[in-house]
């Protein structure tokens, strides 16, 4: 691992910090501002979560089971970012979150849903309401696995009688434009525009499906009409997915490779330990191709370790989560900011990205965690409460709130294993866990993109402020204020009865 030791501005504030023995987190810093050139609508916010996955926003979505499930990680991809699936699932159901997430935009369906030409038409509406699908364009295949033909929403809403049979009502074979599975992007939309066919199944030389491609879809990606979405190489959205250590990973990561996962992030509560550093070695060796992303750490020699082991990314932050009550149970941990900033410079000139995982409370948080070093940024109460989390909106004292929970709460570790095992549990009893996070409710927030909105208006306020075009030039001239509690209380609204809050300051804990 090449580790080239650039000097930064910053390095000198951190190391009269480590002399006096002090270690810092969001509140005990500001940034200093500098001169610009650019404004905050002009900076580029582009950064990496892993080695091949990139991101056209910092953002990504923790994965806790009151989070990110497809909706939340829809969300995220469309605004720039990445949502992590959690995986207090089972596999299967995992894998299948994967997928809804994957097809929500489609440049290339590489493996679409096919019906049976034998199935009802009732049965295949029943299939569309279970599996909350939001398209209704199925190719159909015959008794031999060969394409039979095509059936759309139209069929299906103009069918007189749900009995028919999908052959009945589909558009036959000889009646279809289709195309070799070797088609480029740009040579389907031009045969779709020609033949003015939304939908253009590809095959293969024995009339087998190969894919298939969708004109809306294909039309965003040619005509560049979505340049902020997180897409892959076939214009599908990015997804990142949870494994744990052991088996239960390696069985995992299967079934998530099957379903295009682009990402996969060893979950762990101490991601420098034996089971995860196997775990990472075995992942990398099967599934050369998937970056693996490793947490969690606090520690500039964890972060060395498991670059050194293959690591595509490293997660860091032990405990400064909201939920998160580590520190205090445990007596370890330390404070975020400054445990970016070590792992961070520890990995310079790796190619290993860092995400700064927890703590984060305000925009201006984002920018402090980027500037220490950060790649990005990993939101869990920021998210929670909003439309896309998980979990119904109910009522508590005459508020519509929504539940947010820590993995390492009472109530998670008893509903899931994958929980247990996070924080070293699987083992033990259900009557005898030791949680390390507490439950809680949040206010609901509404959909989740207005948050994402203002999230990232201040962060490109706080590039601005320093005059930084980019995040890299943001990590180099980057430099810090060690403030007083009256600093950080200046920082705040004070001095008065506040009556309406803002929609990107909810006020002190």
């Amino acid at each position: 691992m090449t580790n080239i030791k650039t000097v930064f501005k910053k390095d000198k504030f951190f190391e009269k910090i480590e002399a006096l023995g002090l270690a810092l987190s969001y509140g005990d810093v500001r940034l200093k501002t500098s001169h610009s050139e650019a404004g905050p609508n002009e900076v580029n916010l582009a950064s990496k979560f892993s080695r091949q996955v990139p991101l056209n926003a910092p953002l990504i979505s923790s994965p806790m089971d009151m989070i990110t499930e497809h909706s939340m990680a829809i969300a995220l991809a469309l605004n720039g970012g990445l949502g992590i699936i959690h995986r207090a699932l089972a596999p299967k159901d995992q894998a299948k979150e994967v997928s809804r997430v994957k097809f929500h935009l489609n440049g290339l369906i590489e493996r679409p849903i096919c019906l049976e030409s034998g199935q009802t038409v009732k049965s295949v509406l029943k299939m569309i309401e279970e599996k909350d699908y939001a398209f209704h364009s199925f190719p159909v295949l015959d008794g031999r696995g060969k394409l039979a033909g095509l059936i759309s929403g139209n069929d299906i809403e103009f069918c007189p009688d749900t009995r028919l049979k999908v052959a009945q009502i589909m558009t036959k074979f000889k009646n279809l434009v289709t195309a070799p599975g070797g088609i480029s992007l740009k040579q389907a939309f031009a045969l779709m525009q020609k033949t003015k066919k939304k939908i253009l199944p590809l095959i293969d030389k024995q009339n087998k499906i190969a894919g298939m491609y969708v004109y809306s879809d294909v039309k965003r990606i040619v005509t560049g009409g979505s340049p902020f979405y997180n897409l892959d190489e076939h214009g599908n959205l990015r997804v990142g997915a949870a494994v744990g250590v052991g088996q239960d990973a390696l069985e995992r990561a299967e079934q998530l490779s099957d379903r295009g996962v682009d990402v996969l992030v060893i979950d762990t509560a101490h991601g420098d330990s034996r089971a995860v550093l196997e775990t990472l070695k075995q992942l990398k060796q099967k599934y050369p191709k998937i970056d693996v992303v490793v947490g969690n750490v606090s520690e500039a020699e964890s972060a060395e370790r498991l670059a050194k082991a293959g690591a595509d990314g490293i997660k860091v932050g032990q405990g400064p989560g909201s939920i998160c009550t580590t520190r205090v149970v445990a007596g370890i941990g330390c404070p975020q900011v400054t445990a970016v900033y070590n792992c961070a410079r520890a990995l310079r000139g790796s190619d290993v990205p860092v995400c700064a995982d927890g703590g984060i409370e305000y925009s201006g948080d984002i920018t402090v965690a980027l500037a220490a070093g950060a790649d990005s940024v990993m939101l869990g109460k920021m998210l929670a409460g909003t439309t896309e989390t998980p979990g119904e909106v109910f009522i508590r004292n005459g508020m519509p709130v929504k539940q947010y929970r820590g993995m390492g709460s009472l109530a998670a570790m008893q509903a899931s294993a994958a929980a247990r095992e996070r924080y070293g549990q699987k083992e033990t009893g259900k009557d005898k866990l030791v949680p390390e996070g507490v439950e809680a409710v949040v206010p609901f927030k509404g959909e989740v993109e207005k948050i994402i909105f203002q999230t990232l208006g201040g962060l490109r306020s706080g590039l601005g402020y320093i005059g930084a075009a980019n995040i890299k030039e943001l990590q180099e001239k980057a430099d810090f204020y060690y403030i007083s509690s009256a600093g950080l209380s200046e920082s705040h609204p004070h001095g008065i009865t506040m009556e309406k809050e803002a929609p990107n300051y909810f006020g002190r804990a």
